[in-house]
């Protein structure tokens, strides 16, 4: 945000770049307990209810983080890999995660999984453990589960699911050969809190929690996310903004011509030979988008916060020539 300030000017922006909901948990009634290190009691009562909004039965094997994009770093220093592979395009911490793994494409995994030729396999079928993100970023692409507790037999997958909330996903089914990544800031819209969850059996948990020391997170993420975790109205309130603001989205961005070619609940992706134009088109409105320097002919668009963010996204896309 800062670099576009600097380069476009402005200071009224909307922020549609980051796939994170507009809509924040209210934090304001939350005593956050700065005043004293957090108690083991009260991380114990988080993970516990991110395990029942997650579906797993036993919140021994949900592991609080400081954000999943840490604890991705973490696990490559746990697990203990020869031969990793990440599934590209997706998110660049992975790859800064297992800077040494091979980058495989989304159609190679789903070839091996299915016994279809290994010359369709990538770096797949050589491999000992596979990060992925479900829904994928930037496409929003789900992998079958079915698919993934298939390879799972065969090696370590990381199935990275920050974008899956308020589905269960794949949590009820992690184990020290599955392990499933959540973040808490997306959905809540609360990225500042820097928390997050690895789901694993407990060999991987224990781990993981040495590594962590007895205080992963802070006391005010704590507070925050058991509080939020608990909140069920409000997450089912959320749960509607988000479904009702997408269609709203879909409706905006296909009257100005473009293409959907992917989605989440939280972004969109779309296809558009001058993406780089209209990214700075939409930025001289003081409109941040989510651009790809692999991929130039891709745009994400994160959700507008209410009727006035959608009609100013709309009034900037006419601008946008067809």
């Amino acid at each position: 945000m800062d670099a576009a300030r600097a380069t476009f000017g402005g200071d009224d922006w909307i922020d549609l770049s980051t796939g994170i909901a507009p809509w924040a948990w209210p934090v304001a009634d939350v005593p956050l307990g700065w005043e004293q290190l957090p108690e083991p009691g009260a991380i114990v009562a988080l993970e516990a209810a991110a395990a029942e909004a997650f579906g797993v039965a036993d919140p021994a094997r949900v592991v609080a983080v400081p954000g999943s994009d840490l604890a991705m770093r973490l696990l490559a220093l746990v697990i203990a890999a020869r031969r990793p592979c990440v599934v590209r395009p997706g998110y660049a911490g992975h790859l800064a995660a297992w800077p040494d793994a091979v980058a495989v494409a989304p159609n190679a995994v789903r070839g091996f999984a299915s016994g279809s030729p290994a010359r369709e396999h990538g770096g797949v079928a050589d491999a000992d453990l596979l990060v992925l993100a479900s829904p994928a970023n930037p496409d929003g692409h789900v992998t079958d589960p079915a698919l993934l507790r298939t390879l799972a037999q065969r090696m370590t997958v990381v199935v990275d699911e920050a974008y899956a909330d308020p589905a269960p996903g794949l949590c009820p089914d992690a184990d020290d050969r599955l392990v499933v990544l959540r973040s808490f800031g997306k959905f809540y819209g609360l990225p500042g809190v820097r928390l997050g969850f690895v789901i694993a059996r407990s060999d991987l948990a224990g781990r993981l929690r040495a590594l962590l020391g007895d205080w992963p997170v802070s006391s005010a993420a704590i507070a925050i996310g058991t509080a939020a975790y608990r909140d069920q109205h409000w997450h089912r309130a959320q749960q509607a903004r988000i479904t009702e603001t997408g269609t709203l989205l879909d409706e905006v961005l296909r009257d100005a011509g473009l293409d959907i070619i992917g989605h989440a609940p939280l972004f969109r992706l779309v296809a558009c030979t001058q993406a780089t134009k209209l990214f700075e088109t939409l930025a001289h409105h003081a409109i941040l988008t989510r651009p790809f320097a692999d991929q130039p002919d891709r745009l994400r668009i994160g959700l507008p916060r209410g009727a006035a963010g959608l009609v100013r996204l709309a009034t900037a896309l006419e601008e946008f020539p067809r």
